[in-house]
């Protein structure tokens, strides 16, 4: 079951707001009226949103994930609802059970390695960042340094709670996590995307139902086109996160580096980041490097340094050219943003949701004239 998607207009339509004016066109004073009317509400409803956002900024992230959870079940469902003609339903069923299948048999071949590899990257990880934290403990740089670091970062500042309206945020928003945890709240995730999969007109149609006439057919062509972005952005970031997690398990096992294969699974996945991903998933890897000798530090920093330059000057200009091409500082930026209001969810779906947001963005404004651009 594929939605269609019928011609529609390419920017939004006029605010209603704009006749008010034409018919009190005579009256300089209602127009004003008019227009700081217009203005208050945009206000109040830009206000009604950050709000949301602050106080309940977890579950618009399960939501939104979940969402992106429906939209992979739902075109790899289409995929092959295309290619061997069988009922929707019964094409998601064999993806679904396809990818409980992969899942299972990765766990069975690998998964006691992974498991003891990832406990052994855990406590050597461990050890190293207490040698480095004694190491900086031994010069005034280093302790002017591990003074300005909050301690969830092993630094010696130690961070104060909100009290107010942030408290109440920070309960709020932490209701996911602290009432089901990570595991379960991954399993609202999963559950949630497979029935926003398996009937999605029911739930689009729904919010279009709240869409003032005059604005559904737009609006219906905004929602198809963010679907259409979060397909191309996952589908190509999968297989940026599959190359670079096999280059570097490669590249580790030859170097000699223990854990190989952990490494390579936390670059791989890290990458989902894109930017500081790439930081994220390389420093395990150095650190471990550095405890068996200088030499193989560097080795693996080079290593690093070489899939990164790959990955971005090969790998991305190629994917982009099918997927959704980004802007690096606007894709830090929102990483910036959704990690400081929403904390470590905000900051792992911020480019995915950034993206959905750009090609909205860009479907719902007119283009620039020739003479209107810088």
């Amino acid at each position: 079951m594929t939605l269609s998607s019928p011609s529609a207009p390419s920017h939004v339509p006029p605010e209603s707001g704009h006749g008010t004016e034409k018919n009190h066109s005579g009256d300089p004073r209602a127009v004003q009226l008019a227009r700081i009317y217009a203005l208050l509400r945009l206000t109040l409803a830009i206000t009604i949103v950050v709000m949301l956002i602050w106080v309940v900024g977890d579950v618009l992230m399960v939501i939104f994930a979940a969402t992106l959870v429906a939209v992979i079940l739902h075109n790899l469902a289409g995929i092959v609802e295309r290619r061997t003609h069988m009922p929707y339903w019964l094409a998601l069923g064999a993806v679904v059970v396809v990818l409980i299948g992969a899942l299972t048999g990765l766990i069975w071949s690998s998964g006691p390695e992974i498991s003891e590899q990832a406990v052994k990257l855990r406590t050597a990880l461990s050890e190293q960042a207490h040698n480095l934290r004694n190491g900086m403990g031994d010069s005034s740089t280093g302790r002017m340094i591990l003074d300005n670091l909050p301690t969830t970062l092993g630094g010696n500042e130690a961070t104060s709670g909100n009290s107010g309206f942030g408290s109440l945020a920070g309960s709020m928003t932490g209701f996911v996590s602290s009432a089901f945890g990570a595991a379960g709240t991954l399993a609202v995730i999963l559950i949630a995307g497979l029935y926003f999969a398996i009937s999605p007109e029911l739930y689009v149609n729904g919010m279009l139902r709240m869409v003032p006439h005059p604005y559904r057919m737009t609006a219906r062509e905004l929602l198809l086109t963010a679907g259409r972005t979060l397909w191309a952005w996952t589908a190509g970031q999968a297989l940026d996160m599959t190359v670079v997690g096999l280059l570097s398990f490669i590249g580790l096992w030859c170097i000699g580096v223990p854990l190989a294969l952990a490494l390579g699974v936390v670059a791989g996945l890290a990458n989902f980041i894109p930017y500081i991903g790439a930081f994220v998933g390389a420093v395990p890897a150095v650190l471990i490097a550095l405890s068996q000798g200088t030499r193989e530090g560097f080795m693996v920093m080079g290593l690093y340094a070489a899939i990164q330059f790959f990955e971005g000057n090969v790998m991305a200009p190629l994917i982009q050219r099918h997927a959704v091409q980004m802007p690096p500082g606007l894709t830090i930026l929102s990483q910036t943003i959704f990690g400081t209001i929403l904390g470590i969810p905000g900051l792992i779906l911020a480019s995915p949701l950034t993206a959905a947001l750009l090609a909205v963005a860009d479907r719902a404004t007119p283009e620039l004239k020739e003479d209107e651009r810088v």
